[in-house]
């Protein structure tokens, strides 16, 4: 105790075992880390994370199946229930600690695997995201040609059955057509010359590679890899141009497309309330995924892009301008395809649900096709793949960034130096296991991607943060952990989100997932039963990983099973701020006869009971331990999350032989 009073015990004997080797808590590593190089970096590239693809391909089709502006109340009510504290929450986690995925969980290393799971999450999408811009780049070079290769029929990929239209631009009238017995140039490019699927006998004999779209491929790996070459400082900037250019191409596109003929048949059609729709729990469920995906939360994006803000960014000011403006720009894409829809049918003479498709066939198929009906029609095609591109490469940035960051965090003194050549052989890795879906069947890969990657396995790592967060290591603490960033406490409206409603709703999505599993599906093509076993596999391991970063987290402790728990519960020792001048409160206490500033948690964790602290060290946080002590005495668990004794050592102040905060020794 003497050594201790006088600021030689050596640090390593203040460690647990899993912590001895871990950490220097004399080293700063924010320094080299980096930092976005202004606020506005940090905003817009949220927003282009989260204004991506199902903006403009997902979010109309479900509002107008059900039922249309009768939609945007769930999917308001959502919003507030789910979206922005969730969205709040990984911000929060990632700002306060600036670590990435898998380091921030210092926060409860129990929960590690939560962290694995987010990574192995977020590399399936990017793997097949990147095929989708792949797509877009060949579309976007197809445009450049004074015909569209899509207007006409002819060609040598054409069948019998393409019947193309002829329009006013013809002066032929309009040419009802029955879509179900003919199929459209644009269906046949997509389908026959683009992935050429014609030559797959099914996922499990995909064909030959398909070389244009291999180089495509090639093309938005090198344009991603550029782009994040020096982590946030390079995709900081490019976001200023990807992230802001495609609102300019939406407003024309909007401008366009109201302006046409039939175009308000197609905007009634999207947004004609029909509110008896609102008495199926379908549409709340609807409403509830369209949230949960389009915001990117579980993905680990928005934790890394925090982890980069300086210690005091408003992101409680930056969280509803990115939802709500995420939800404004869904509800605008809407009335851009729409209006362009009604004018399609009135051509047609079909109604609007015969052509309104959801996800690529309304980006490939059905919107290539209406821009063949228009005076300068390359010009707007080009435009709107255009838009398309930066609205992907945003996304894609931050499922790379996120990769990166979460790796580099882990091995700091190797890989951090060398980022850009790791970067590199993350992208060069990728692209090689994309190969697969630039292949003649590389479509049913990718649908078996889009529909197992981040399905039930997203929604388990969701709830599985959100609870450890609050109801292990304490959303008292938590709060206070906020108030020192931010200068104020969230309020009842964010508790009740984080302890009780978002965990619920994402529970009943998570049921409702379940309980309504169809299996996967591809035009009239049905996957075999192996495929679907593969990508019920797939969402498994990601749910997999958590129990497993639990035993692994345990087994690098001591003890009895239950004191190994109750280590691995407990915030790592340097869990807090990063930056010294940060550290306050619990974070920070200097020894006497020491000049280096050492979290509070590291002598708590292994002398519970000393009090010979300066006089100079923030008070120990007595507010959380007398109301566990008050919990205690009514007879409730101080965390009611892991069992009937609270593993009280999920608050990090706790002792580290096992005292709850009420039987050690009260500070002098």
């Amino acid at each position: 105790l003497n050594t201790f009073q006088s600021g030689h015990l050596p640090l390593d004997l203040l460690m647990t075992p899993s912590d001895q080797g871990d950490v220097d808590l004399d080293v700063d590593f924010a320094a080299d880390r980096g930092n976005w190089t202004g606020k506005l970096d940090f905003l817009l590239s949220c927003i282009g994370y989260c204004v991506g693809l199902g903006n403009v391909w997902r979010f109309p089709y479900r509002a107008y199946t059900n039922g249309g502006g009768a939609f945007l109340v769930p999917y308001f009510l959502m919003l507030a229930i789910c979206g922005i504290p969730l969205f709040f929450l990984e911000l929060s986690l990632g700002q306060f600690s600036s670590l990435g995925p898998l380091a921030v969980w210092k926060i409860s290393p129990l929960f590690k695997g939560a962290g694995a799971a987010m990574l192995l999450i977020v590399g399936l999408v990017a793997i097949y995201y990147n095929m989708i811009i792949a797509y877009v780049l060949f579309y976007l070079f197809a445009s450049l040609t004074s015909n569209l290769p899509w207007e006409h029929c002819g060609n040598w990929w054409n069948t019998e059955r393409c019947l193309e239209h002829r329009g006013p631009k013809d002066g032929n009238g309009a040419l009802p057509l029955n879509l179900s017995s003919t199929v459209s140039p644009s269906e046949e490019y997509w389908s026959r010359y683009v992935l050429h699927i014609q030559g797959s006998q099914g996922i499990g004999r995909p064909g030959e590679i398909r070389w244009n779209l291999c180089l495509c491929l090639l093309l938005a790996w090198v344009i991603v890899f550029l782009c994040i070459l020096k982590g946030v400082k390079s995709s900081g900037k490019v976001v200023y141009f990807t992230a802001t250019f495609p609102y300019l191409i939406l407003l024309m596109l909007l401008v366009r497309g109201v302006t046409l003929p039939g175009a308000w048949k197609g905007i009634q059609f999207y947004l004609t309330p029909q509110f008896h729709h609102l008495l199926s729990s379908k549409v709340w469920i609807e409403a509830a995924l369209q949230i949960f995906y389009s915001l990117g939360v579980g993905f680990g994006g928005l934790l890394t892009f925090a982890s980069y803000n300086t210690f005091h960014q408003n992101i409680y000011r930056d969280t509803f301008i990115v939802t709500l403006g995420n939800a404004i720009t869904s509800i605008l894409a809407g009335f851009a395809i729409f209006s362009v829809l009604g004018y399609m049918s009135q051509e047609l003479g079909v109604p609007v649900d015969q052509v309104a498709k959801a996800g690529p066939g309304l980006a490939f198929v059905v919107y290539p096709q209406a821009m063949t009906m228009l005076p300068l029609s390359p010009f707007w095609s080009f435009l709107f793949f255009f838009m398309l591109l930066t609205l992907g490469l945003d996304s894609q940035f931050a499922f790379l960034e996120t990769i990166v960051t979460a790796v580099t965090d882990e091995f700091p003194y190797y890989l951090r130096p060398k980022k850009a050549v790791f970067s590199g052989l993350i992208c060069v890795a990728m692209y090689l296991m994309g190969l697969i879906l630039t292949t003649d069947g590389g479509m049913y890969w990718l649908v078996l991607l889009d529909d197992y990657s981040a399905s039930f396995g997203l929604m388990v790592v969701v709830i599985t943060t959100c609870l450890a967060v609050t109801r292990v290591y304490g959303i008292q603490r938590f709060c206070r952990d906020i108030h020192m960033m931010l200068g104020f406490k969230p309020g009842l409206y964010f508790r009740a989100c984080w302890l009780f409603l978002s965990p619920a709703t994402l529970l009943a999505l998570l049921v409702y997932s379940i309980v309504k599993y169809q299996p996967s599906e591809y035009g009239s093509y049905r996957f075999p039963a192996w495929a679907e076993l593969l990508g019920i596999l797939m969402g498994l391991l990601s749910c997999l990983m958590i129990p497993a970063g639990m035993l692994v987290a345990v087994l690098r402790e001591e003890g009895s099973l239950w004191e190994r728990l109750q280590q691995a519960s407990r915030p790592a020792i340097d869990w807090g701020p990063s930056l010294e001048e940060n550290r306050t409160g619990m974070y920070v206490a200097t020894l006497a006869g020491s000049q280096s500033p050492k979290p509070l948690m590291v002598h708590m964790r292994k002398y519970g009971g000393i009090t010979s602290f300066e006089n100079t060290a923030i008070e120990v946080d007595r507010e959380i331990a007398e109301e566990e002590e008050e919990r205690a005495g009514r007879g409730l668990p101080v965390c009611p999350f892991l069992g009937p004794q609270g593993i009280a050592l999920s608050v990090g102040i706790l002792t580290g032989n096992g005292r709850l905060p009420w039987q050690r020794q009260s500070p002098a």
